[in-house]
């Protein structure tokens, strides 16, 4: 697919007209023909967040570095990407879920006897089914593998 780019003379001057296009091939002509796909209009009067909307929505399909070369120019490189984790997606999750607003709503309750939040998330993070859990796995859950 392509740019397509065709002009036209007015009264006033020149109008530039652009298309999104590309070529199929035309067996019994025995060659391609230009397809048009989209029409952007007079390039005058192009709407530019239509199109950044567009670029944004496409690049979502691409991989990271694919999608950094495909919008950047020329000066750019991409060199690597680091993950953030299992920690950090747990780490966020609870947060998100409210789950340490609900061990602190429940340690200052004001009901009973007091709670220690901190040992409800160490008995949370060291449960059989945790993944950093130490105690044995129950044999009906599956081993990690790495």
């Amino acid at each position: 697919m392509y740019v397509k780019t065709t002009t036209r003379k007015t009264k006033t001057g020149e109008v530039r007209y652009l298309q999104l296009a590309h070529n199929e091939w035309d067996a019994a002509a025995r060659r391609s023909v230009p397809k048009v796909v989209y029409s952007f209009g007079r390039e005058d009067q192009l709407d530019t967040d239509a199109i950044r909307r567009l670029v944004t929505a496409l690049s979502r399909l691409l991989s990271p570095a694919d999608a950094l070369a495909a919008t950047a120019d020329g000066d750019l490189v991409f060199t690597e990407s680091r993950p953030y984790g299992g920690a950090y997606v747990l780490d966020q999750l609870w947060h998100r879920l409210g789950i340490a607003k609900i061990l602190a709503g429940l340690a200052s309750s004001g009901r009973g006897r007091p709670r220690d939040a901190a040992a409800a998330e160490r008995v949370l993070c060291c449960a059989p089914w945790s993944p950093t859990g130490r105690s044995p796995r129950p044999p009906s859950l599956p081993r990690r593998s790495g």
